[in-house]
């Protein structure tokens, strides 16, 4: 038997099928060490009650799907209003109420899986913080977001240069409007700090003329700086009490020893504490507290505060800062505890203060518990461990702290959503419902899966079906209903979510097991092709690397596992039970293995066929033969951006500069880590660095690539058409020559050089670089020549696996019949393509459809939000007097993009109308 029929036998035998469970299937296993391999994973895992529990109808494939889950997060009907109406609320705020605004915007964010716009709402959030404690929430949870984007890992209190994540500047009290950009206070010259520090010490010889004794022991202070210390002591000093009249006080019984009387004399004259260790600044806030020495509580408070380096140092000194009611140290121990989560929650002294009700007293009563806290918090344990009892007793605690009704509604949702981890399905439909009552009305959806985990399957079905009837249909309850019916009416709902929101996954693998359960196997391959054609996903890959080995293509199945992979290394197969890397070694052996040579030769073809799955697949391949290879990783990285993979192509690009070779190529991976994240002039810098140590094409390219995105004027267009020239110069493949090509093409089509700008395309596809076949396309164009122009974008159409944008800029090159025909295949190929819509919607204005070219717009929004969308869709209802909706469109868009010019001016104009 060839090992391709044995792959196929052992599929069928050992009912591998079965392995299609929690977003997940079985994987195929050829030969006797797979099969050895499968016993013991079957010995060491026994079978729960659950994996063979069968429908009547349902095939292998579709009986062993695992249920879409019931997203944690806020998920609004209506997101554009609930933006609209945070946006409102943010100008009509006074300062200090903004911080809080900006984190509810942020949730939303997060319900619509937007990660970048989520992370700008926590900058403003940290931006508009007055208070110390929002300061050191805010910096925490932007630190624990950009926990993989750091070029080095640093320690817990080290200041990575930047203001807003400083923890030093998050421990100054006050409103300061400081930007991602600006530098923080630590960053300051030294001799501003030394000047400082001269400012401190510096002080007039004074006579001392009062002892305070204690014990056996004399201290000898001067009475008038000591009187000023407090209004106590001064009315002691100064006042009808006795010792006004003495030169010596007994002081042996007020908690004081010696050294901590001398450390309050010195503090007295000089108002310092620098000279004195920890225990005696401990005593003298204990000193501070109880003769109401205020100034001298602060030092202190600030004096500790600085000393707080570690998690040992927080659980000790966050005692003293509580009993001795000292704001900033109980600050700078919690902010080191947010700044090592989630390690610092599995700390049993850590975990006790912040998830107990006592432990959230205690720091209530020094104005640090706050929503925010417990938000970041039970965000952290969720993503640690969903059933565990620390993500329970923090959302317990958030619930404690909430007040607004949006509040209210996430924390008893997201307690839903535990539970119904935990299988407390009882409890979960109870919080479920609470969160439905407080106006979060996708925790119905919650109710209904509670209800059909308790085997209700009727009235979860009535759930959803109300659902349906009662709100605006949105595609998440389409696809809860299908959970609860079957046959036609099952599909039936399927095809409405997708038609509804387009990136639900669940439908599209759904119908394609299907099909695969119908031995359908190539139409089940199609159905999950389309979604995997504009979003990549390990369940998916996963699920077409079993169609393939069914189909014996253990090409193609190799393939997707390469590729799920690379966009999560650790990845479960096999019901999550064997790693992904172990049946890749297993089925390695069945194909024929490339040469160093061929993997280049396949890289080439799949790069210029516009494959960039097989693109990455292929990369992959040539990472085990060499690991350490960093250009590689950068290779990966530019296909994983491609693929709209930011979190994985961030890794590689981190994995590049670890291997990085030599250190000019280590500058430029640093460079692109740094642009990626926004930092486009210290990426500039790092290329000039590489650049100086050796010229290269990546620090040529990378210079030029950071430089056209700053600007575009004159002066500097001719400087990245000489930086793209001199990366030309240097070494490289053709692969990256041809893309400096096709940038180089692009710089001269925007100069007006036309001709230059068609050799540059020519000589681009003259080394495979397919996209070029679009610059060219555009220079026909610009000279007039349409046909030519079309012709040109259809040989890419032709030529590239991945082409929805190829359609969709043939479309600017034809009349309007094939331009709508062009425009609707790329929304079929990839519906978060947003020029489609806004084209179709325009024509249907001009046709004067007023209500269908606005329904075709909400058609995208409903499940995008695109700040063009939003923006055309506020100017239609401008133009049709419509200013309500005009406005909340308006803020809806200034929400994703608040400085966008058009907008902003179309905003002004309609508050001036309305």
């Amino acid at each position: 038997m060839s090992p391709q029929n044995f792959i196929v036998e052992a599929m069928r035998n050992l009912r591998l099928a079965d392995g299609c469970k929690g977003s997940q299937v079985y994987a195929v296993s050829p030969g006797d060490k797979a099969s050895e391999t499968r016993m013991k994973v079957e010995q060491s895992k026994p079978l729960r009650a659950s994996q063979t529990e069968h429908t009547a109808t349902d095939g292998l494939f579709v009986a062993k799907l695992s249920e879409p889950p019931i997203s944690p997060h806020l998920k609004l009907v209506d997101y554009v209003e609930t933006l609209a109406s945070i946006f409102g609320e943010l100008e009509r705020a006074p300062e200090e109420a903004k911080a809080g605004l900006y984190l509810e915007q942020c949730f939303v964010f997060r319900g619509l899986g937007e990660t970048k716009l989520l992370r700008r709402s926590l900058r403003s959030a940290r931006q508009h913080a007055c208070r110390v404690h929002e300061k050191i929430v805010f910096s925490a949870w932007l630190r624990y977001e950009k926990r993989e984007e750091d070029l080095d890992d640093m320690s817990l209190m080290t200041c990575n240069g930047r203001a807003l994540e400083c923890p030093k500047a998050a421990l100054i009290d006050g409103y300061s409007p400081i930007t991602v950009f600006d530098p923080c206070p630590c960053r300051e010259p030294l001799d501003n700090r030394e000047m400082a520090s001269e400012e401190c010490s510096t002080s007039s010889v004074t006579r001392d003329d009062v002892v305070f004794c204690i014990d056996e022991e004399e201290v000898f202070c001067n009475r008038e700086n000591i009187a000023a210390l407090s209004s106590p002591f001064h009315a002691m000093l100064f006042g009808s009490f006795t010792e006004s009249q003495r030169t010596k006080i007994g002081f042996s019984h007020n908690g004081i020893s010696v050294q901590g009387m001398r450390a309050v004399d010195e503090f007295s004259k000089t108002g310092c504490l620098e000279p004195f260790p920890p225990e005696v600044v401990l005593e003298l806030l204990t000193f501070a507290n109880k003769f109401c020495c205020e100034k001298m509580k602060s030092a202190c408070d600030k004096c500790l505060a600085a000393l707080v380096r570690n998690v040992n140092d927080a659980v000790i000194f966050i005692e003293y800062g509580l009993e001795e009611n000292a704001e900033l140290l109980v600050a700078s121990c919690l902010q080191v505890f947010l700044r090592d989560i989630p390690r610092s929650l599995h700390h049993p002294q850590v975990a006790s203060l912040l998830c107990k009700s006592e432990g959230r007293k205690r720091l209530a009563m020094i104005g640090h518990s706050s929503f925010a806290l417990y938000s970041f918090l039970s965000q952290v344990a969720m993503e640690d461990d969903m059933k565990s009892d620390t993500a329970v007793q923090l959302l317990e605690r958030l619930r404690e702290c909430a007040t607004s009704h949006r509040q209210k509604a996430l924390v008893l949702h997201q307690l839903g959503c535990v539970m119904l981890e935990r299988q407390q399905y009882r409890e979960a439909q109870n919080w479920f419902e609470d969160a439905a009552e407080a106006g979060h009305v996708y925790s119905l959806a919650g109710v209904a899966r509670a209800k059909f985990k308790r085997g209700h399957t009727h009235s979860a079905y009535l759930e959803a079906n109300n659902l349906i009837s009662r709100y605006k249909r949105a595609g998440w309850m389409y696809q809860e209903r299908s959970l609860y019916c079957c046959g036609k009416e099952k599909m039936a709902d399927l095809n409405s979510a997708t038609e509804l929101d387009p990136t639900l996954s669940y439908p599209y693998r759904f119908r394609a097991a299907v099909l695969m359960d119908e031995n359908k196997i190539r139409p089940a391959i199609a159905e999950i092709n389309r979604i995997l054609g504009f979003k990549v996903s390990p369940d998916c890959l996963e699920l077409r690397a079993w169609f393939c080995l069914a189909l014996e293509d253990h090409d193609g199945a190799l393939r997707d596992i390469r590729a799920l992979l690379t966009l999560d290394p650790n990845f479960l197969m096999y019901s999550g039970r064997v790693p992904a890397d172990q049946l890749l070694r297993l089925l390695s052996q069945y194909v024929e293995q490339w040469t160093k040579a061929d993997c280049w030769m396949q890289l080439y073809d799949r790069w210029s066929c516009v494959d960039d799955i097989g693109s990455l697949a292929v990369v992959h391949q040539m990472l085990e033969n060499d690991p350490g290879k960093g250009l590689l990783r950068f290779r990966q990285s530019l296909l994983l951006l491609r693929l709209n993979c930011p979190k994985a192509a961030m890794r590689s690009l981190r994995l590049a500069r670890k291997h990085a070779s030599h250190e000019h190529e280590r500058l430029v991976y640093e460079g692109w880590i740094l642009y990626d994240t926004g930092h486009r002039e210290e990426a500039l810098k790092k290329a000039e660095e590489s650049i100086a140590i050796q010229r290269s094409f990546e620090a040529f390219f990378l210079k030029a690539y950071a430089l056209a995105d700053t600007s575009l004027d004159p002066a500097s267009s001719a400087n990245v058409i000489e930086l793209l020239e001199d990366a030309l110069k240097c070494p490289s493949d053709g692969l990256r020559k041809g893309q400096a090509l096709n940038n180089l093409g692009s710089v001269y089509v925007d100069c007006g050089k036309l001709d230059l700008a068609a050799d540059c395309y020519v000589s681009a596809l003259n080394i495979r670089h397919t996209r070029a076949h679009q610059g060219l396309a555009r220079v026909f164009y610009l000279k007039n020549d349409r046909k030519a122009a079309y012709e040109e974008m259809t040989k890419l159409i032709e030529k590239a696996r991945n082409n929805a944008s190829a359609y969709e800029k043939r479309s600017e090159y034809c009349e309007r019949d094939m331009a709508k025909a062009d425009l609707s295949m790329a929304t079929q190929l990839d519906p978060l393509r947003t020029y489609p819509y806004r084209y179709r919607a325009a024509v249907l204005m001009d046709d004067h459809r007023e209500n269908e070219a606005i329904a075709e717009l909400s058609k995208a929004i409903a499940f995008k939000p695109d700040l063009q969308l939003l923006h055309l869709r506020a100017a239609f209802h401008e133009s049709l007097g419509e200013m309500e909706a005009a406005i909340r469109d308006c803020r809806a868009a200034l929400s994703v993009d608040p400085n966008h010019a058009d907008t902003v001016e179309l905003y002004n104009r309609v508050s001036c109308r309305k």
